[in-house]
């Protein structure tokens, strides 16, 4: 099954030749003014690398506020599972927790 968006798009990252992936992975990463972007793949060094682009293609808010670092990786089975513990981190909505639950860093 490939998935979509609300506006019927293919969500990017999906593959709708690939039937099973063996891994997907939520990621975190880090700009220099200390921001935080949250989201999962099953490809994390291109998915990086494409946060990092420079043309004037998509991803606005990841070009914009460039460079990023990866600070935190958790695997998981399926992209279902990624994208629940994904929405789950992003519901937070708070940078403290993030560096507290995940990061382990003290405030």
């Amino acid at each position: 099954m490939v998935e979509r968006s609300a506006v019927n798009r293919l969500v990017v990252g999906s593959n709708p030749t690939s039937g099973a992936t063996s891994t997907f992975w939520v990621y975190i990463l880090q700009n220099p003014v200390g921001r935080f972007y949250i989201g999962h793949t099953d490809n994390l060094e291109r998915r990086v690398k494409s946060h990092n682009r420079t043309d004037k293609i998509g991803g606005k808010f990841t070009r914009k506020n460039g460079p990023w670092t990866l600070v935190w990786t958790e695997e998981h089975p399926d992209r279902s599972s990624a994208t629940r513990r994904e929405r789950e981190i992003k519901r937070w909505k708070s940078a403290r927790l993030i560096k507290e639950r995940l990061l382990k860093i003290k405030i």
